[in-house]
């Protein structure tokens, strides 16, 4: 039975690399793979899903208006699909996490999602709220504070290092803009 996985962390927990390396394993045994990120990720001007490690994919788009159960279910009407791979699932909208849960349930095609948790103020994405509330299996991938204890939470910085106390949900960055930290260091960061 097809399920819909979650696989949750905060930046820089190896999240795209997992995904790529999932990807390569089903590849490898000759089973076919679908592949999708945000259409709003545009950091990568080559392929699609790159990890910070240079491993890379090419991959659909999403946004808030695409139908991920016509689309894969489309594509495998012509070729039978074995997985589909979500990266930068925290920004599916929650019709969109029913989809992928549709495509488990009723297509039979396991959906492995992979996003952050939180944002920057430690509240739930849209996308990974439903995820967190629906999905069969969430796995929560390893990130470190600079502590050594668990970083579970995505602190946004300004260009002189002083964290961001408010603003957009969404801005686009990697290791310039966010810093994975643990609860307690996140909250003396804020408290600052």
């Amino acid at each position: 039975m097809a399920k819909l996985y979650f696989y949750y962390a905060s930046m820089n927990a190896g999240k795209s690399t997992t995904l790529l390396q999932a990807d390569f394993n089903y590849r490898e045994r000759g089973m076919n793979t679908v592949l999708w990120t945000a259409r709003l990720d545009d950091r990568s001007q080559r392929k699609a899903i790159e990890s910070r490690i240079g491993l890379s994919a090419d991959a659909g788009r999403y946004g808030h208006d695409t139908d991920l159960w016509q689309a894969v279910t489309g594509a495998h009407a012509e070729t039978p699909v074995d997985c589909v791979m979500v990266d930068e699932a925290q920004f599916l909208t929650k019709e969109q996490v029913w989809q992928c849960a549709r495509l488990a349930d009723e297509a039979g095609i396991p959906v492995l999602c992979y996003g952050l948790r939180t944002d920057f103020q430690g509240e739930l994405f849209p996308g990974s709220a439903a995820l967190l509330g629906i999905a069969d299996s969430l796995v929560e991938l390893k990130a470190v504070c600079h502590c050594g204890r668990k970083a579970s939470m995505n602190l946004r910085v300004d260009a002189n290092g002083a964290a961001v106390k408010a603003g957009a949900q969404t801005e686009i960055g990697g290791n310039d803009r966010y810093v994975a930290l643990c609860r307690k260091h996140f909250t003396a960061a804020l408290s600052d």
